[in-house]
């Protein structure tokens, strides 16, 4: 659905890609200069060592990030990085939830769930609203 969104609505459409896509580029910039703190807070019960799915997540926001801004993709960006980010969240931030450790308090994990949970919601709406 295409339709003439005016100089300002084209404005806020650009704007707000870039404020959603960038962050995401950061992130998996930081996942490969992170590793091995980040491979430590991958929990035991994901299979294959963490160091292979930190790289693999970084690779992907980056990917995303990529997609956005160079409108290559954006529906396909806005749906994989969605169910990547829910993913996230019930694989690993809704254990601590239900099963806290020493290492991550209730109260932060339930922090990082919502927050993934919202931002999954900001993807899949990212890719609504591009021409499929």
């Amino acid at each position: 659905m295409s339709y003439d969104r005016g100089f300002l609505g084209t404005l806020v459409h650009d704007i707000s890609t870039y404020l959603f896509a960038l962050p995401f580029g950061v992130f998996g910039v930081f996942h490969f200069l992170k590793v091995r703190q980040m491979a430590g807070m991958v929990p035991g019960y994901i299979p294959g060592p963490g160091a292979f799915w930190v790289y693999l997540t970084g690779a992907a926001m980056v990917v995303a990030c990529i997609c956005f801004i160079a409108n290559v993709f954006p529906f396909w960006a806005g749906v994989m990085l969605g169910v990547m980010l829910l993913l996230f969240a019930v694989m690993v931030h809704l254990p601590s939830v239900m099963n806290p450790t020493g290492n991550v308090p209730r109260s932060l994990a339930q922090v990082h769930l919502l927050k993934d949970i919202a931002l999954a919601g900001a993807a899949f709406g990212m890719a609504a609203r591009t021409d499929f």
